[in-house]
């Protein structure tokens, strides 16, 4: 006790030191063995374990602040690199986008409504004029010669039904005394059963045009005066659920081939056709109204 309480402070101080240094050779001895140290040289230290007992004092490593801003630079341009790496993968996830976007509006065809072939180009409920008891046939000279053999495959689906208006059912014209019933399609045999509606029509009370056919010679006669009509006489349809009112804009007659009365119109509007003159049938009586 009395030999090392006469120790100067420099003396323990190394002695301590010396310690040190064989109790970290032995550890790197121990990781060297099992493999856990390559270079015990640039194994990671203490600077106090960099003291040099000859010299008294603790070495520097040369280099190493060369080594760190080494690893600094090249940790910038690591970080660098992944956020040109982000930059790259959001702009080109932008990009495919609006390239996508861009096909799918070139690829996107309108959905057509719902015409029939035969229905764009000639109006409906033609027929021959009736013979002396009253028969007649389906005019199909009226259709153009290379349409004629797609008669029979003409498009028949419904007009579309609104749930708050339903179905049109019924047809009153007070003025003529009509009040008759109205059936889905216009074609020759929708016509023999009552008053047609055309499968473009639009929907009663809303902006369209509700189309409405029938025969004036033969099969009840429904349109038989379509032509007494005048301007501020009414037309009432009755729907599923409710009753609506239109208002005689004017009458004229086209020909056959003049379908453009059946186009559809921003306006709620009505259009009923039928075939004329009486026993004539090679034209066509078209009868305008508006909404009331």
């Amino acid at each position: 006790m009395k030999h090392e309480q006469s120790l100067t402070d420099a003396e323990l101080h190394e002695m301590l030191m010396q310690r040190k240094i064989r109790s970290r050779e032995a550890r790197v001895a121990a990781y060297r063995a099992a493999g856990r140290v390559v270079d015990a040289d640039n194994a990671p230290i203490n600077e106090d374990l960099l003291y040099n007992t000859e010299t008294k004092t603790i070495e520097r490593v040369t280099g190493s602040r060369t080594f760190r801003r080494i690893d600094i630079i090249l940790l910038i341009i690591e970080i660098l690199a992944v956020i040109g790496v982000v930059i790259l993968l959001g702009r080109g996830s932008s990009i495919l986008r609006t390239l996508n976007d861009e096909a799918s509006r070139a690829f996107s065809m309108p959905t057509p409504a719902p015409t029939a072939l035969i229905q764009a180009v000639v109006l409906p409920g033609g027929h021959t004029a009736p013979d002396a008891i009253g028969n007649a046939s389906f005019n199909e000279s009226e259709i153009p010669e290379h349409l004629r053999g797609l008669v029979s495959v003409q498009a028949t689906a419904p007009a579309p039904v609104d749930s708050g208006t339903g179905r049109i059912i019924r047809i009153g014209i007070a003025a003529i005394n009509v009040d008759a019933p109205v059936v889905q399609g216009d074609d020759w045999e929708a016509l023999k059963t009552g008053v047609g509606l055309n499968n473009t029509s639009g929907i009663p009370g809303k902006s369209g045009n509700v189309i409405l056919s029938g025969h004036n010679d033969i099969f009840g006669q429904v349109f038989r005066e379509l032509d007494r009509l005048v301007p501020g006489d009414e037309i009432v349809l009755l729907t599923e659920k409710n009753a609506y009112t239109y208002i005689v804009t004017g009458t004229q007659i086209v020909q056959p081939s003049q379908v453009e009365v059946m186009r559809q119109t921003e306006e709620s509007t009505l259009t009923l056709i039928s075939c004329y003159p009486y026993l004539v049938d090679n034209q066509r009586i078209v009868v305008s109204a508006r909404l009331k």
